[in-house]
């Protein structure tokens, strides 16, 4: 049987230990879609988080506010490379 070091175990509710295994790595961008004439969100407060891994694969998802305060993870189409504005200027994803 592997041995791990306590810092990477964590016990369930059950009482069970289980052991926090990395998947990926990387960075993210998140951002929502405004209306062009005023710089509010739109839709409620949706937004989008793009995921990048170190790999070099990307995962987008939708995260779509509920009314429990909990947020909802939806995967979304990949859209590729694209612009988005930081408050001054285009900048890449």
């Amino acid at each position: 049987m592997t041995t791990f070091p306590d810092e990477v175990l964590t016990r369930t509710t059950k009482g069970e230990i289980e052991v926090r295994s990395l998947i990926d790595r990387g960075r993210y961008v998140r951002y929502s879609t405004c209306m062009r004439r005023r710089a509010s969100p739109m839709e409620g407060g949706k937004m989008k988080l793009v995921l990048f891994s170190e790999s070099g694969k990307t995962e987008e998802y939708f995260v779509i506010p509920t009314k429990s305060r909990r947020d909802l993870l939806i995967p979304a189409a990949k859209k590729g490379t694209r612009k988005i504005w930081d408050g001054t200027k285009a900048v890449d994803v």
